[in-house]
């Protein structure tokens, strides 16, 4: 049995990051309504007052089941980043609930980072058999959000001492890997905001965030028993940046 190419191997990890990025929804309703309900034994309120949180959850999940069954997935990619961004809007302005500076910039950067992976999703990108022409406009405007969030990534790391330490505990070569780090987020947000080397830059972010998801994000002691974030936020927010990782998958592979 022959090897697969290069072809095949781009087009599988192409499918395996649309597969991830479409199924997002449901993991994200799913860690919205356990973290409500972690709330409910504090008697702390959801970030979306509950009569608009049903009909938002309702528009995730049904975005989500047609895109997974690939039923008109580019306009339903679309409803799904407009969407997203009402729910984001709306949780950011209701005031329910009070977040740290710091967690909101990790909340709300990677909620855009999926929004812009949603319209990289409705541009075509990642198609297997593309029937029409990819639209560039949306993807170049998905490809400015994803930037913009590696500009917060770096924002953190030179501002938050929470996402520092999260690093630093991980990392060898301490204040030196860091900066390093920072300059490696900022160069790849540099490509994603100017659209040049994209495939590259997604290729390079692709190799890195699993990496971030398993040390930095997966180390639930740090964020939950240290930082005092909700577990199933923290859950959610892992959920963000797995979607992200489809997103640039596609990218990597399809940009």
């Amino acid at each position: 049995m022959a090897a697969p190419n290069r072809k095949q191997i781009f087009r599988f990890l192409s499918q395996m990051g649309a597969f991830i990025l479409t199924r997002f929804g449901f993991w994200n309703c799913f860690s919205m309504l356990m973290l409500f309900a972690e709330r409910a034994d504090s008697k702390r309120k959801p970030d979306i007052h509950v009569p608009y949180l049903y009909i938002d959850m309702g528009a995730a999940v049904l975005c989500a089941s047609f895109m997974s069954f690939g039923v008109k997935r580019r306009w339903f990619a679309t409803a799904a980043a407009v969407q997203l961004a009402i729910s984001s809007y709306a949780s950011y302005m209701g005031g329910q609930v009070h977040y740290s500076e710091w967690l909101k910039v990790r909340m709300y950067s990677r909620a855009l980072a999926i929004i812009g992976g949603f319209l990289v999703l409705a541009s075509g990108a990642g198609e297997v058999y593309r029937q029409k022409p990819r639209t560039r406009s949306l993807q170049s405007t998905g490809q400015v959000f994803l930037g913009i969030y590696l500009i917060c990534i770096v924002y953190s790391l030179q501002h938050s001492k929470e996402d520092r330490l999260a690093y630093l505990n991980h990392i060898a070569g301490g204040e030196l890997t860091l900066m390093l780090l920072e300059v490696l987020f900022g160069v790849l947000a540099l490509a994603f905001l100017s659209g040049w080397y994209i495939r590259l830059a997604a290729q390079i972010l692709a190799t890195v965030l699993p990496l971030v998801i398993l040390f930095i994000d997966g180390n639930l002691g740090y964020w939950h028993n240290t930082r005092k974030v909700e577990f199933w936020n923290q859950m959610k927010l892992i959920g963000h940046n797995v979607g992200i990782f489809g997103a640039v998958l596609i990218l990597a592979t399809d940009g």
